[in-house]
């Protein structure tokens, strides 16, 4: 009887320690599910954290550029300008930015556009840049040109300035950055409604005579030389903004095409 009952107790000592290692197992296995949950919401945390944030910042970058592939990507949202290409008609070009006096009695721009007219009130404290624009007008250097760029997702402005009509024309100079607003505090700046700004090509002192007009508000580094306020014409802008780009994307030509028969200083 001894031996029978050592025999049953070593029978039901090993039963126990099986469930035991099978509840063990069990548990690892829970665990492992576990961690590999938490790992599958972390990364869709991430990525979402990456999409939502991110995106726009390239957005951001993309911000008036003068180029004609940056006028043409998706990813970027900055008014920019390109590297040279071919004219669609003679343009002239200076080897040299004219002087300051160019620009002692310019007090406002008016843009004549096929949509309508639009008013600039210029801003003496962008006095390089203002004296560029009022020389370039009065050579009719903007005259038949084309607005040849309108974004409408992350940065709201419509493009101009460029003869070429391509985003890569200049005046065979640059002007120094001026007048540049301050960035908050998380490096961006929210240029308001109405605002009329140098592009550039992300270098410093790279404007030329390509500009926007913001027709809401959007948030751009603070690398832009601000060189006017838009007193009258805001109507005209919006109905160019609502008829969308030529190619229905978010940043290309708006539609249809927009053109300043006349750049005036007063």
């Amino acid at each position: 009887m001894p031996s029978s009952n050592n025999r049953q107790r070593k029978l039901q000592a090993a039963r126990a320690q099986r469930r035991a290692a099978r509840m063990q197992q069990k548990q690892k296995r829970e665990q492992t599910l576990v961690w590999i949950t938490r790992g599958v919401i972390a990364a869709a945390i991430v990525g979402a954290f990456f999409w939502t944030v991110d995106v726009p910042k390239l957005f951001g970058s993309k911000g008036p550029v003068l180029s004609a592939a940056t006028s043409q990507s998706s990813t970027s949202t900055s008014p920019t300008v390109a590297p040279s290409a071919s004219a669609t008609h003679p343009v002239q070009s200076w080897t040299a930015a004219p002087p300051l006096s160019a620009g002692a009695n310019a007090n406002t721009m008016v843009l004549g556009l096929n949509a309508g007219v639009i008013s600039i009130a210029l801003d003496k404290g962008a006095k390089e840049t203002v004296a560029s624009m009022a020389f370039l007008a009065r050579h009719k250097y903007f005259d038949a040109t084309r607005c040849h760029r309108l974004t409408t997702s992350g940065i709201f402005v419509l493009q101009c300035g460029d003869p070429t009509g391509t985003g890569s024309g200049g005046p065979g100079y640059t002007i120094p950055d001026e007048n540049l607003p301050s960035a908050d505090t998380s490096g961006v700046y929210v240029y308001p409604r109405g605002t009329v700004a140098m592009a550039n090509t992300g270098a410093p002192h790279s404007g030329g005579s390509q500009f926007f007009l913001v027709y809401k508000d959007s948030p751009l580094p603070p690398k832009y030389t601000v060189w006017g306020r838009m007193t009258s014409g805001l109507d005209v802008l919006d109905r160019i903004a609502a008829g969308g780009t030529a190619d229905g994307s978010t940043d290309g030509a708006p539609n249809p095409a927009i053109v300043i028969s006349s750049a005036t200083i007063h």
